[in-house]
Formats: C-alpha cells, structure tokens, sequence
C-alpha cells in the first residue's frame, strides 16, 4: 500500500496460513523508537536483535526495520498522536515492536497503546514474568516465579466506555438506567438530586452539584473470554506447562467477571476436555461420588500429563502470588486484574524495566511487542537506564516468529550479562558488588555474552 509519511525498506511481508506464522528470511517488522527514554532504549535493543540473529543464522537470515511513529515524536512531527501510515504498517506487515509512548493528557486518545490494541484487536495481551539469577528483588525466593499471563485486552473497563459526571451524556444515562432498571439504579448511592441533598445538608463543605455521577461499563462476552481462554490453554499445552488459573472477581461481579470463570471452566471441560482436569469436574465427581472419589479422579488425570484447570479470587491472588508462587503456572484473567497482576509479579523479579509484553492475536496474526514501562522523560538522552523491557519484548517477538535459536541467544545473553555484574544504575544500586554501566554498554555486554 501507499504511505503518506513513512517509507518500508526492502523486504518481505510475514503472512499467516491456518492460524501458523509464515516468517520470511528477511522480514519486513515495524519499529516505534518510543517517547523519552525510548531512543536510548531502542538503540541499545536492536542491536542485541541484529547480532542473535546474525550470530545464529550466520547471515541467512535478517529483519528488514520499518520505522514508524507515534506519541510525542508523532505529534511534534506529523500533528498527530498515532498517524493511519503507523496502523496501516502494523495492519500490513503483522508484526512489531514498540518502545514506552506518551499518553496525552486531556483530550483525544485516552492511552495509545490500548488504542493500537483496539484497532487490531489485539486480544492477547501476553506476559511472561521470569527471574534472572542475580537480578535484586524484594522477596526472598524470586526463583519461584515462573509464570505466563494471559490478560484480555479489548474488554473489562479498557474497552472504555465512560460518561463524565455532569455531562449531558451521563444525566441521559442515569434517567434511561432509572425508567428501564429501577432496583439496579437505586444501587447508585448519589443518584438522585433527593439522596444527594440529604447528605449534602449534614456535610455542606463536600460540594454544591447534588448530582453528579461517573459511569462506566464493564463489558465482558462470552466469545472474547473464550478466545483469551483457548489461547492460554493451547499455549499450556504447547509449553508443557501444569495449570491455567482463571483469576477473577466472580464473588462480587458474578455476571461479568463470574461469567469468566464459568465460561473458561464450559470450554475447558469440552474443547480441551482429552488435555485438561478442571475443578468444576472435580466439583461435579465430589456431589455425585464424594470427595475421595473426586480426589483420586483428579490424582489420575494429573498423573496422565492432564493439565489443571483451576480459579482463584483476584485479591486473594495477589496475596499468593507472593507466599505461594509455585502454585501458579499459565495465568487466564479480564484486563483490570491482569493490569495490576502483572505489575505486581515485575516487581517481585527485579521490576517493571525488565518486564516484556506482547499484544496478540493469533487468529489475524497481528501482534506488537512492547516496553511495559513509561517514557522516564527525566532521564532521556542519558543513556542510563535498563534495556531490558524492551529486550525481552524482542525475544518474545523472535520466538513468535518461529526463531528460536535466535531468542534462545537473547535469554542467553541476557542472563549471562546480568552475571557478570556489570549492569544499568537501577541494578547496580541494589547489586553487591555491582559496576554500572551506560545502557548502550549494557546492550554491548549482552551482545558479548552470547557465548
């Protein structure tokens, strides 16, 4: 296709043919350098890229770099937070990767990264979390952690759907929630300009607009659960992995978030029902046949390579996440739980710099890897900080490509960087022994520890 503003490099087109990857040996892959700290990051990153793939294909094969733009360099330079040639590249050549992006603030787009998972409906949004032997943490057995979320991307309260207290909008929708579900609206605790009143009167200070109310709406589908769910489920399967747990908030938001958790147990018990043990057939076993005999049900199909299929409450899972981690293996949850569920393990494996994520969908095969930090702004153009999100992200996204060994030499890399000790100020701060170095030195220390 024809673009505006940007022009691709020679190359070829990734393609995907019955939901498999189809890699070219020189494949054409969109890049966003990022917003602050980005270009440092993507300086150092792409040149760890350049050499695992060199040094594993010795040639044979090489990624084609299509730069593209978006966030602040966009606006400054096109007027535009995230210009159609930025989508339209993402739209064509399936695969990317992209450094932390500005969020404007005010008006227009609410965050660009959730816009560019809507608009390729990037359902997936898949993060590994892993330890690093060496790297500093919080908690006392790092180690333990090794797990996979698999977070829905495209609905929950990221879909959105919002109405501003105040605004016309919002008062249209409090009087239609009123006329058509009276016992739902009377759950609004300010409502109404009477029930606003009588409080506003004990309490004059807290405000003078009786009524005035957010609104905000959660949706959650049957099919867009059911796609996250298969997706973490195949991926168990694939990797060998133990468990999928559903984490939710089925207690309180029984239709939504319960509907989740009821749905995923639907579809393991019947699409994955030769590859899966579920707690709902234990539940079923143990009512029909009691408890015993739900047991060693279980203790047989687990002993057959049967993967489990488990839930757990979401606050309850953050708790356990750190007392238990073991006990989780491939994670399945809604997006506002996955959000926090994901930041909170980056923390407990060395921190959200060296945190990868990819956004997928493994059906259109779009997918765009990325930072999971923001822009630093105050440390831009230092070439200070940790490469290491980004890093990942690309080592997830060659592993995605079905280059292997070139990932395989990342990890590798990587590792043996970090034992080495000679490290970006953010682990040389908390390193014994530790030597900081510039983040471009980091990228040359991975780069020669590909051993």
């Amino acid at each position: 296709m024809a673009y505006q503003s940007v022009q691709p490099p020679a190359g070829e087109k990734i393609t995907i043919r019955n939901g498999k990857i189809q890699c070219p040996d020189n494949p054409i892959i969109p890049f966003i350098r990022g917003d602050g700290t980005g270009p440092d990051i993507w300086a150092a990153s792409v040149r760890v890229f350049d050499a695992a793939v060199e040094k594993a294909y010795k040639g044979s094969k090489k990624i084609s770099w299509f730069e593209v733009f978006a966030g602040e360099t966009a606006k400054n330079r096109f007027d535009d937070w995230l210009p159609e040639d930025t989508v339209a590249a993402f739209r064509e050549y399936l695969v990317g990767i992209k450094g932390p992006l500005t969020t404007p603030i005010g008006g227009g787009i609410r965050s660009l990264n959730v816009a560019l998972r809507q608009l390729l409906d990037l359902y997936v949004c898949l993060r590994p979390v892993q330890y690093f032997n060496g790297v500093p943490s919080p908690v006392k057995k790092p180690e333990k952690v090794n797990m996979v979320i698999f977070r829905e991307n495209t609905e929950d309260i990221y879909a959105g759907i919002e109405f501003r207290a105040g605004t016309p909008a919002a008062q249209r929708f409090l009087q239609l929630f009123e006329q058509e579900f009276p016992k739902e609206f009377s759950k609004i605790r300010f409502g109404t300009e009477k029930a606003a009143s009588e409080f506003l009167a004990a309490e004059p200070a807290l405000g003078k607009s009786p009524v005035e109310v957010g609104i905000g709406i959660k949706p959650v589908s049957h099919v867009g659960s059911n796609r996250l769910i298969a997706a973490a489920i195949r991926y168990a399967i694939a990797n060998k992995r133990k468990s999928v747990t559903f984490v939710h908030k089925g207690n309180i938001m029984k239709f939504t978030e319960g509907s989740f958790r009821d749905w995923g147990y639907s579809l393991a018990d019947t699409l994955f029902a030769n590859e899966t043990y579920s707690w709902a057939i234990w539940e079923r076993t143990k009512k029909e046949k009691g408890e015993k005999a739900a047991n060693d049900e279980m203790k047989s199909a687990l002993a057959e390579g049967k993967i489990l299929v488990k839930d757990a409450i979401a606050d309850i899972t953050l708790q356990q996440v750190l007392t238990r981690p073991e006990d989780f293996d491939v994670i399945a949850t809604l997006n506002l739980n996955g959000d926090y569920l994901s930041d909170a393990l980056a923390a407990q494996v060395g921190g959200i710099g060296i945190a990868p994520g990819g956004n997928i969908n493994y059906h259109t095969g779009h997918a765009i890897f990325e930072a999971t930090h923001g822009t630093a702004p105050k440390y831009a153009n230092l070439d200070r900080v940790n490469p290491g999100s980004v890093i990942l992200s690309g080592e997830m996204m060659l592993r995605h490509l079905g280059w292997i060994e070139a990932a395989d030499l990342v990890l590798k890399g990587l590792n043996n960087a970090i034992a080495s000790k000679r490290i970006t100020y953010d682990f040389a701060r908390l390193m014994q022994g530790g030597t900081e170095i510039k983040c471009s030195e980091f990228g040359d220390n991975i780069i020669d520890h590909m051993l």
